[in-house]
Parts: C-alpha cells; structure tokens; sequence
C-alpha cells in the first residue's frame, strides 16, 4: 500500500516487521499516530516535540521515528463519513505499533466506544496501565511513593463485549423469556439485557503476560483481582484458571500464597488473588504489598483510575493496549472539549504513554530520557494549571511550555530534594 486513508506513506520510514513471533524494530520506523478529539491535538503537539528531542538526543540522528498521521473520531467522521475508518485499522495492522489520542465516546446511545473497537478488531487483549508515583505531584494519600503497580486489565470480553440489549426491544424480551423459561431465572420484564462472556482463553493469556512481566521486570507478586465470590463461574473462574495456569506453566518459579505461607522462597514470584472490593481498601491501606494486577475488564477499568487518582490522577496515568503482535499506546483520559485549542491541558499521560512505546519497542535510552526530563520539571514546580492549582509555589506553564521543559530537562542532572 502507498497511502491509507488517501495519506501517503512516509517515504523516509520502514515498517516494523514481525519475525519469528517478535517485532523487528528499524532504525526509521514508521509509526502511525491519531491526534485525538478535544484537547488531544494540543497534547499531540507537546507529546511529539518531546519523543522528538528524545529521539535525537538519544541516537544523534542515526534512529528516528516517521510520523503517519491516521485518523479515528470526529476528525475521521468529518473526512470520511466514518468514525473509525478501514484504512486506519489496516495501517495500524501493517505498521504494528500505534499511538493515539483521547477519542470521543458518548454516553448512553450512539457509537460505541473507538477505544474499546480497536482493542477488539486488533486483539489488544492486555490493557497495560502503570501506576507510579513522581515526587512533587500532588496526592490525596500520606505516602503516594508507596503506590508502585502494573495493572493488566482484560481488554476484550467481560461487559465490554458489547453484547447487550435496550429495554422494550423485541430482543431484550426475547432473551428475557428465555431465561424464564429455559433457565429459571427471574428478571424483570421492563430490563435492559447484558452478557457477561469470561473464558479460559482470554483469562490465561491475559494472566501469563502478567507473570511473564514480573519475571522478567523483577516484580516480587502477581495478584489477580475478581469478584469471584459473587460471580463464581466468570470472574471466580478467572481466578481458578489463574491458578491452574500457574500449576501447568510456571510452578518452578512462581508460588501461590497457599505454598508460601509467610515466606517466600527467594527468586520466585508469588502469585495471590484478592476479592475487587477488599482490593480498593488494599490499595489505599496496603499499596507496597502490590507489584502486578491482573484483572478482567471491569474491575481493571475501575482500579487503574483509582490507583492513578493516588499519584495525581488520569493526567499523570499512562496507557497501553497490547495483543501479540501490535501495541497501540493512549492517553487514558477524555477529550475535555472545553479546553480544546487553549494549549493549557497537561500532556504527561500521552508523554509517558509514548514513554512506554519506546521500551515496547526495545529504544530503552528514549524512555530513560522522557522519564528524567518529566521527574525533573515536576520537581521544578513547572506544571500545567491542573496540578498548579493543587502546589503552592509552582509555577503555572502552559501545554507547549511543559514538552519545552521536560526537553530542556533530559540531559540535566535530577536534584536531590
């Protein structure tokens, strides 16, 4: 193909290539991006100066990433009559790394959600969304520093399968009258119908990812988070295929909390599962006894921003959607359309989502920049209004002024406080 979405190809640029099950990274790689509705061509423009300076700092002009602008949302409606269009799903497809904005979803009717489509047309099954605290950030908690997780939330079934029903639609009382029926269940006929699909398959890929990241990241736990006691045979099951995972794949280093005990054998990675509920007071209460999180759909949706909201909030939370063979990393945040073209909105969640890119695809010495450059402009006191309003003495920059900031940071030394 030369062109997707009638947008030519970037001559200068290379494809990333899969090679016996892994991705083969140039030197030039072509990575499409989608601006995002809202705010998100503000926070585009200010992520992009900063993957730039990184780049470059970095390699001195011997790597550099290629550009592909694709489009989804109201950007891509207004072109091509389409929120999400082909062409933008088969570039994706053949570049095998994306990054993109925040895109508009709305509530209660119309399309369903762009996130939630491309997770499930291109398998991202792990929803990879680390928590981590940076210090001057302002926090609702005593001690945020202690908050240091890795969620992996199921991305492709649970609720957001997208197999539901409105009230009073002939469907809706036809399923309703077949599980009166059939199945003895008792519902109300004035009920709006959802399906709640959990399987083998999905709970145990997505379950050795996370075991698979701790092993190699160093991560001491791996608990997975269910509300199994109410839900046996979905989210319970989650939980027992875990296990079982656990006994087939990985008994010679892994150990359950049951085997364990108190103790855990050295090198070896426990594994343990909380019920959802309790793990929201865990998070708050216990967060150091927390490393890696793995969860089905929902329960991870509503964590991840839980957990984020410790460390600053959705501003400061990362994002990735990652399947075997592409990785579409995001702002985990909404489009906050009344900001839009006001260059005042904080880029650090698709900073630091593109900050994860780059170790995804194997350019560690660009993350490693990114992230001093952002440690070191929060320690400055050199933020945008949403966290200015919340720390006395900072000073208040716009969206353009932080990426300006964080670039001049890369290379200078991280004071100590």
């Amino acid at each position: 193909m030369a062109s997707y979405n009638n947008t030519p190809i970037p001559a200068d640029g290379e494809s990333i290539q899969v090679l016996n099950g892994k991705l083969s990274i140039p030197d030039h790689p072509i990575i499409p991006f989608i601006e995002g509705d809202g705010t998100g061509p503000d926070i585009w423009r200010a992520s992009r100066t900063v993957f730039d300076a990184a780049v470059q700092q970095a390699y001195g002009g011997r790597r550099r990433v290629a550009w592909y602008e694709v489009f989804a949302g109201e950007k891509a409606n207004s072109r091509f009559n389409s929120w999400l269009p082909q062409g933008t799903l088969d570039a994706i497809r053949q570049f095998h790394v994306a990054i993109k904005g925040p895109l508009t979803t709305p509530v209660g009717g119309g399309f369903r959600s762009l996130n939630v489509t491309l997770r499930q047309l291109l398998d991202l099954y792990v929803c990879l969304r680390p928590v981590r605290y940076y210090p001057g950030v302002p926090s609702p908690v005593v001690h945020p520093e202690l908050l240091n997780v890795v969620i992996f939330r199921e991305n492709t079934e649970d609720v957001y399968a997208g197999i539901e029903w409105r009230q009073g639609t002939p469907e809706a009382a036809k399923l309703i009258d077949f599980l009166t029926r059939e199945m003895g269940a008792k519902i109300r006929l004035d009920s709006g119908i959802g399906i709640k699909p959990i399987s083998a398959t999905a709970s145990k890929r997505l379950i050795r990812r996370a075991i698979r990241y701790a092993l190699e990241n160093g991560r001491r736990s791996v608990t997975m988070v269910h509300k199994g006691n109410i839900m046996k045979f979905t989210e319970g099951a989650f939980r027992d295929w875990g296990y079982e995972l656990v006994k087939e794949e990985f008994s010679d280093v892994c150990v359950t909390e049951a085997e364990a005990g108190s103790e855990v054998p050295p090198g070896k990675v426990l594994v343990k599962d909380r019920i959802a509920d309790s793990m929201f007071q865990q998070v708050l209460l216990r967060p150091s006894e927390y490393d890696v999180v793995a969860t089905p759909n929902l329960n991870g949706d509503y964590l991840s921003d839980a957990c984020a909201a410790q460390v600053g909030g959705l501003g400061m939370a990362p994002g990735a959607n990652i399947g075997d063979q592409h990785g579409v990393f995001e702002a985990t945040h909404g489009t906050a359309p009344k900001y839009a073209g006001q260059d005042v909105i904080n880029p650090s969640s698709l900073i630091l989502s593109g900050s994860m890119m780059f170790q995804f695809i194997g350019w560690k010495e660009v993350t490693d920049l990114i992230e001093q450059g952002m440690t070191e402009t929060i320690r400055q006191k050199r933020v945008t209004y949403d966290l200015h309003r919340q720390m006395p003495g900072a000073t208040k920059v716009k969206t353009s002024e932080f990426a300006a900031a964080i670039v001049a940071n890369m290379s200078a030394p991280v004071a100590a406080d």
